[in-house]
């Protein structure tokens, strides 16, 4: 059902909103992009226009980075996922978990908004991402052509377009549905919270795969915690696996 101004459209009510006006002036790919996004399908729809002008400065967005990073991508080398930086493996990282996750939330859950959501959010990233070297420029432009191809179940139109700009000569309708990168997306730290008699004192970013004992000693070492340790007797010290350490003092 939509939503405007509290209540159902309805001709009767004169609240309903002229399709080919807003094609005309957003078109027709940010009056899809809204309305999948605007809510889940067994919601109400809440129809704004801030909404939907929203969606066409995302889409604008989109493609201001396809064309400014086009020819750095054209010249980019094959990507070697061995050679990346920390810098570029944690912006690949972040580009096949959206991926991930999109794939799951239109296969899994029909939920169109949440994965509309994760495209916005990554492209977020990608327009901070400060990389300038040859496989930065490979890791950008699997990201713009992932981004492209994540939207192109909502936006049809512009995503055609942008991908042929890209350089490819079969129509992205006619182009399979890529698979995530499964090495990608494994985290390479773990962010560990560290209590001290059950109340948050500090947090520790540490290495998957680090063993419990190296974890402890590093939370009992922790300047932030030592200030609530030192002088005090150790008791124990609990450890959930990834999660958190508690230090028992007393």
């Amino acid at each position: 059902m939509v939503i405007k101004d509290g209540a159902k459209m309805s001709k009767s009510k004169g609240n309903v909103v002229d399709p080919d006006a807003l094609i005309k002036r957003y078109g027709a790919d940010t009056a899809r992009l809204f309305s999948l996004f605007a809510a889940p399908p067994e919601k109400d729809l809440d129809w704004n226009e801030q909404g939907v002008d929203g969606c066409y400065r995302f889409l604008n967005r989109v493609w201001k980075l396809v064309h400014e990073q086009l020819e750095a991508a054209s010249a980019a080398p094959a990507l070697d996922p061995s050679a990346l930086s920390d810098e570029e493996r944690s912006l690949r990282r972040a580009v096949h978990k959206t991926l991930k996750k999109v794939t799951e939330d239109i296969d899994e859950r029909f939920h169109f908004n949440t994965a509309i959501a994760a495209v916005m959010e990554l492209m977020n990233t990608l327009q901070g991402a400060r990389l300038n070297t040859p496989q930065a420029a490979a890791v950008m432009k699997e990201a713009l052509e992932l981004v492209v191809v994540m939207l192109a179940p909502f936006v049809p139109h512009i995503t055609e377009e942008l991908w042929q700009l890209l350089g490819h000569t079969t129509p992205l309708s006619a182009t399979a549905w890529p698979a995530w990168d499964s090495e990608a997306v494994v985290d390479e730290e773990l962010l560990v919270v560290v209590q001290v008699n059950g109340k948050l004192r500090s947090k520790l970013s540490v290495a998957v795969g680090l063993d419990e004992e190296s974890i402890k000693q590093m939370a009992l070492a922790d300047d932030k915690v030592k200030v609530f340790t030192d002088g005090l007797q150790v008791r124990k010290v609990i450890y959930v696996p990834g999660k958190l350490v508690n230090i028992v003092v007393g």
